[in-house]
């Protein structure tokens, strides 16, 4: 089911394989030792399934904020103090280029040392411990996994709802991964929500309204990244409102229309490939404040 309210441009997508998909996580999740759970750096609340927070409970956990690369790298190591000082452990990464994957690795290694060793006096040394990775559409889930067992074992494109069946993978002989397909929830309460997915492409951009999204973007980037905006962009009042801002980008590209006009459909559609592909900057979309 995908739905966009057109009066205050609410934004839920949840096709019907994502409830199976939360029924068949609920059931695995006395197969495993831990959770992975997987986020987006630049929205590191948006992209946090609050349905999959409640169905893990007291397992054991750690979070890996994904796309580092794309983020505010000060942002990112506020968001990791945040979770550790939780008691979450938390790490950084880019999935795609392997960054943070060995960190990763002992870091649930020592996540789960009493269970490892509670394990050997069982009798069960060596005992693989495993780990269910979880996440939303096209958080990184499966080049996560491809790192990990240093193979393209996992299906990846760049399209949210790509991964539709469980599947187990051997990392090494102490390590199996669980990779699930990416949940949504069925409604999301605050309209942001919606939005920060929407604007990184977490939700396709064909169920949308872009130009709504670009001025979002924009309100963002003129307050925290005014400098990128001016870099970018050329621009200097960051006073005008979003729309006003739109029109500006619109007409220093060049993207007029009959009567001297701005396409500003055109120009969401460029500002937000152009942020999506890192042509703006590094940008993290949801900042923690530095005393949390």
């Amino acid at each position: 089911m995908a739905e966009i309210n057109g009066t205050n441009n609410n934004i839920n997508w949840f096709p019907g394989h994502m409830a199976k998909t939360k029924r068949k996580i609920s059931e695995q999740l006395k197969m495993v030792d831990a959770v992975a759970e997987i986020v987006d750096a630049r929205i590191p609340i948006s992209s946090r399934n609050p349905d999959i927070a409640e169905l893990i409970g007291d397992k054991p956990h750690i979070i890996i904020l994904n796309k580092c690369d794309m983020a505010d790298k000060e942002e990112t190591l506020k968001w990791i103090r945040f979770y550790k000082k939780s008691g979450i452990a938390a790490v950084a990464a880019d999935c795609k280029n392997g960054k943070g994957i060995n960190e990763f690795k002992s870091s649930i290694y020592d996540l789960l040392a009493e269970k490892t060793e509670k394990n050997k006096e069982k009798g069960m040394a060596g005992k693989a411990l495993r780990i269910m990775v979880v996440g939303i559409p096209n958080v990184g889930k499966s080049s996560f996994i491809n790192k990990l067992t240093k193979g393209s074992k996992a299906k990846v494109e760049n399209r949210p709802g790509v991964t539709r069946m469980n599947q187990w993978f051997k990392v090494d002989s102490g390590l199996e991964l669980l990779d699930t397909p990416g949940v949504l929830w069925p409604k999301f309460e605050d309209n942001t929500v919606g939005e920060h997915l929407a604007i990184t492409g977490a939700i396709t951009d064909r169920i949308t309204d872009t130009e709504y999204l670009a001025m979002k973007l924009l309100e963002i980037l003129s307050k925290d990244y005014p400098a990128l905006l001016e870099n970018r962009y050329k621009l200097t009042d960051f006073n005008e409102d979003s729309y006003d801002m739109l029109c500006t980008v619109g007409k220093k590209r060049g993207m007029m229309i009959r009567g001297g006009e701005v396409d500003t459909e055109r120009a969401a559609n460029m500002l937000l490939e152009e942020y999506r592909n890192l042509k703006i900057g590094v940008v993290t979309l949801e900042r923690i404040n530095s005393d949390a």
